[in-house]
């Protein structure tokens, strides 16, 4: 009978630190910190397909869309809540299908004026500077292409995009104006990303609720080129990126 209680209690203390490791690994992936994959090239030059992110939750603050699960009630109050800074890379949930996560760069807040003037970003009535930087490679369906590469200064911060056409079906927009409680968000792809500037029945994002915010993208903590999965297994190692290993994000 001792033996049976020891065994019955053996089994409920492993139940219980598994339930334990859990409960932990939750409330860090809630409070701290998630990682995130990167599966498209619409912010290229920063990101590229097959990063993994470190996305920090409490620069922000909390909605029910830091949850691993988003159970709790919708609200537009964020717990601890701050906005982001322009030029921040977020991950949020896609407004039009929460299901969905997607990574840009925030470039307006509320009421920020944003607009596309001939390819090139104007924030409230004054062009964002923009200078050129060389040229990159840049991942397409048909293949990799060098596409021209510039440095945007937004909000006195610095990051590369690519740029390779200037009469785009996006480079030419209306005013946006972010109301309350929303951002602006765009890719550095600029030519090849569906952000802000698209609305949501075309496929595009739209404006984002300061709710749909999960983190701040603050690094990377691995890379892996996908291309390599079409190649034989034993090539797969060829594809780490060591250089882009626990690196950060401008």
């Amino acid at each position: 009978m001792a033996d049976r209680k020891s065994e019955r209690g053996g089994i409920l203390g492993a139940i219980g630190q598994f339930a334990f490791v859990i409960g932990i690994v939750l409330l860090t992936k809630t409070v701290a910190a998630e990682a995130y994959y990167v599966p498209s090239g619409s912010m290229l030059p920063s990101l590229l397909i097959g990063d993994q992110l470190l996305v920090t939750k409490f620069p922000y603050g909390y909605s029910r869309y830091s949850l691993p699960v988003p159970l709790a009630p919708a609200s537009t109050e964020r717990l601890l809540g701050k906005l982001p800074q322009r030029g921040d890379v977020v991950v949020f949930r896609l407004p039009r299908d929460p299901s969905q996560t997607y990574v840009k760069r925030v470039v307006g807040l509320p009421r920020d004026h944003v607009q596309m003037r001939d390819g090139r970003l104007w924030l409230n009535g004054k062009v964002v500077p923009l200078r050129r930087a060389g040229v990159g490679q840049m991942e397409m369906d048909n293949g990799v292409v060098t596409a021209p590469r510039y440095i945007e200064t937004l909000g006195g911060r610095e990051h590369a995009i690519f740029k390779l056409r200037w009469e785009g079906e996006l480079d030419n927009t209306q005013e946006f104006v972010v109301a309350q409680d929303q951002i602006f968000v765009m890719g550095d792809n600029r030519d090849d990303s569906a952000d802000s500037r698209l609305a949501p029945a075309a496929g595009g994002v739209g404006f984002v609720p300061v709710e749909n915010l999960v983190g701040r993208v603050d690094g990377i903590i691995g890379s892996w080129d996908p291309i390599v999965r079409h190649d034989p297994v034993w090539t797969w190692p060829a594809g780490l990126r060591f250089s882009r290993f626990f690196s950060r994000v401008n």
